[in-house]
């Protein structure tokens, strides 16, 4: 089947709907995104980079969801986070000039503008609030990154599976039917978690057993949050 196209999103209008960090650049900043950037589509699975690769530019994700991950020595996943509409990836490796520390896989169909290096050097040397914006940003990233550390060391399994789907409750939300508005094989909730397949099978099937929530193959139906934050300790 062909796959539908997509307009070519406006950089200030697309900034604006989703409150990227794009909303802080003036009119002639925004034209010079919009004439430099290239337009892409791509289909669940495949890769947008790879870890150790050399990039020649950052990503926006117009549309969709992509998972960022690391692969350890087995070949294993470890999922850092998933970005979406109005967030970037891959912009630290084009300010530090490295080789991708992370690679990116399309989870959910998407669109996403890639931006050239040299378009982001240039906006954080002339517009001062983009640049602390992006700074704010990066750190915050790097917040996250330590509370997932500290989960590892003092959460068992248990609780940083509850506290896993009450920050994608966060993140994306849920439908009309309560159904979390991301799915996820158990592979990708167990590459989040950091712990086996068979784990977070056996969980799953212990938090439905409870009545926290209800599974539809990769679907998952939310059924109670207060159960789910007493098993995290996340307001501990």
């Amino acid at each position: 089947m062909k796959q539908q196209e997509v307009p070519v999103p406006y950089c200030d209008k697309c900034a604006y709907e989703t409150g990227s960090i794009f909303k802080h650049l003036s009119p002639e900043e925004v034209d010079m995104i919009n004439f430099e950037k290239e337009f892409r589509q791509y289909k669940r699975g495949e890769i947008l980079y790879n870890e150790g690769s050399r990039i020649s530019g950052f990503f926006c994700i117009h549309s969709g969801i992509i998972k960022v991950f690391k692969t350890g020595l087995d070949g294993k996943e470890q999922i850092i986070r998933f970005a979406k509409s109005g967030e970037i990836i891959a912009y630290r490796s084009v300010l530090s000039n490295e080789l991708a520390c992370t690679s990116a896989r399309v989870i959910e169909d998407c669109a996403v503008c890639f931006i050239p290096s040299e378009i982001l050097i240039s906006l954080v040397k002339s517009n001062s609030t983009f640049a602390h914006e992006l700074l704010k940003l990066a750190c915050h990233e790097l917040g996250e990154a330590n509370s997932f550390i500290t989960d590892i060391a003092q959460k068992t399994v248990r609780e940083r599976l509850a506290e896993i789907l009450l920050l994608l409750v966060n993140d994306f939300g849920l439908d009309d039917q309560n159904y979390l508005q991301i799915a996820l094989t158990r592979e990708e909730l167990a590459n989040i978690v950091g712990t086996a397949t068979e784990s977070v099978i056996r969980l799953l099937s212990e938090f439905k057993n409870d009545g926290f929530l209800e599974l539809q193959g990769r679907k998952i139906k939310i059924l109670s949050t207060k159960g789910l934050e007493k098993i995290s300790n996340v307001f501990n």
